[in-house]
């Protein structure tokens, strides 16, 4: 018993020592996931880390060290012992366009305002413009209203893209409305039943009916009541 309890203690005690000693220091940063450039700022963010004992690191700090990072939508973290942290990225996916004149910002699928953009006409991604009081700043997480159900829209389509291209969307009191390449627009209302309501839109636009059809809407917003009305002026 008294043996047991002296290697316990010893046990403890080498531990100790290990944390607050530089046997076990960090002195690479593996970093994995997402682009060179993010990986670059995931590694400039956690530089502190170098030097710290591999015992010690903490997620939640590194959680706090990352939150500067709009890139980076999750991680995870191993201690490869002796002297490494490896920390793999999730990045945010980029999917709008958002407008603030005189601004343009990329947003992510979570409505995440990741940077802002130089050239956005360089983009091909789908737009969606907000009034030139709206307060944001990159890293910001938008509200439904300014962008996030925008983007949540087109995220939904990542896998089974409608037959024509999304080129803006809008929102408002009417709901969210997808206006597309041929000069239809796609109203789906608010941003309930997202995938119910494209999946319908998707087999009316590949039907006959849609065909050639370049001005009007569809209205799925009432999944049971779709309406296509290709004579209509957008926005009647």
């Amino acid at each position: 018993m008294l043996v047991g309890l002296a290697l316990f203690a010893l046990a403890v005690g080498g531990y100790v020592l290990a944390r607050q000693s530089s046997l076990f220091a960090v002195r690479t940063l593996d970093i994995r996931g997402g682009t060179p450039a993010v990986q670059a700022e995931v590694r400039a963010a956690l530089a502190d880390e170098v030097g710290t004992s591999l015992l010690r690191v903490d997620g939640g700090d590194l959680a706090d060290r990352l939150a500067g990072v709009p890139d980076v939508l999750s991680f995870r973290y191993d201690r490869h012992f002796p002297h490494t942290l490896r920390v793999t990225i999730r990045r945010e996916q980029p999917v709008l366009v958002l407008h603030r004149q005189p601004d343009a910002f990329l947003v992510s699928a979570t409505g995440r305002v990741l940077r802002k953009l130089p050239h956005p006409r360089l983009s091909s991604l789908p737009r969606f413009w907000v009034p030139k009081t709206t307060r944001l700043a990159v890293g910001d997480d938008l509200s439904a209203d300014d962008g996030a159900a925008a983007a949540a829209a087109v995220w939904a389509l990542r896998k089974e893209p409608l037959p024509q291209a999304v080129r803006t969307v809008t929102g408002g009191t009417e709901g969210l409305a997808l206006h597309l390449s041929s000069g239809l627009e796609l109203r789906l209302g608010d941003p309930g039943d997202l995938r119910l309501k494209l999946a319908i839109a998707r087999r009316i636009l590949a039907s006959g009916a849609a065909q050639g059809v370049t001005s009007g809407y569809l209205d799925v917003s009432v999944p049971e009541r779709p309406v296509l009305n290709p004579n209509s002026q957008v926005g009647g």
